[in-house]
């Protein structure tokens, strides 16, 4: 894992990140908001099949680990990986230990935008991912400079407003100001060169 912290440190910030990214999911999904990313995609894919989040979340991934490989070192894709393992499994069973019964759809945008966004900004600063498009912000930060949370927010607001054909255009403006927060979040705090070494062209 990162050289930078102790195998503890990179324990916990795995479990803490996914856990929250996870946990903001489920706001999302409780009301029927949609957020961006492969997240995004899971959960679109999800309204239209009978498949579940964890198993469409988990499958759209696994492109992005050639990128990963490629790109970030195997260490990170590793990371990565289990990052993404640990929410696809987490989203959909989470049920089992927490039952929410009633949340307002604004309450669920703002908090659960923010849940997300933290969660992944504690993954990005010990080097792993949420794999997806974080693989590809994070790739375009390290190799051209480009804020990876002003990527993302570009990507994401693109798949939420795709959305358009299936979800109410007031779910819609609520998901989008979701997507909103969670990438403001990680404009703001996840800069280039300060968490991750740069990667080099060769």
């Amino acid at each position: 894992m990162d050289k930078d912290h102790s195998l503890r440190e990179n324990l916990l910030a795995l479990l803490l990140g996914s856990g929250l990214v996870s946990l903001g999911v489920i706001f999302f999904n409780q009301v029927g908001l949609l957020t961006g990313g492969t997240a995004g995609l899971a959960i679109f894919i999800t309204k239209v099949t009978e498949l579940s989040f964890g198993q469409v979340f988990f499958a759209l991934n696994i492109p992005f680990y050639l990128l990963s490989a490629y790109r970030m070192g195997k260490a990170f894709t590793i990371n990565t990986f289990v990052a993404v393992s640990i929410v696809s499994f987490a989203v959909d069973h989470l049920h089992h230990v927490i039952q929410i019964s009633h949340i307002e759809p604004l309450y669920a945008a703002l908090i659960g935008g923010g849940l997300i966004g933290i969660g992944m900004l504690v993954i990005f600063r010990h080097k792993m991912s949420l794999g997806g498009f974080n693989i590809l912000a994070l790739y375009l930060q390290e190799r051209f400079g480009i804020r990876a949370g002003k990527v993302q927010m570009g990507l994401d607001c693109s798949i939420v407003v795709l959305s358009l054909f299936i979800v109410d255009i007031q779910l819609i403006a609520l998901s989008i100001l979701g997507a909103i927060t969670t990438n403001l979040i990680l404009a703001m705090n996840h800069k280039p060169g300060r968490y991750q070494p740069v990667v080099s062209a060769g």
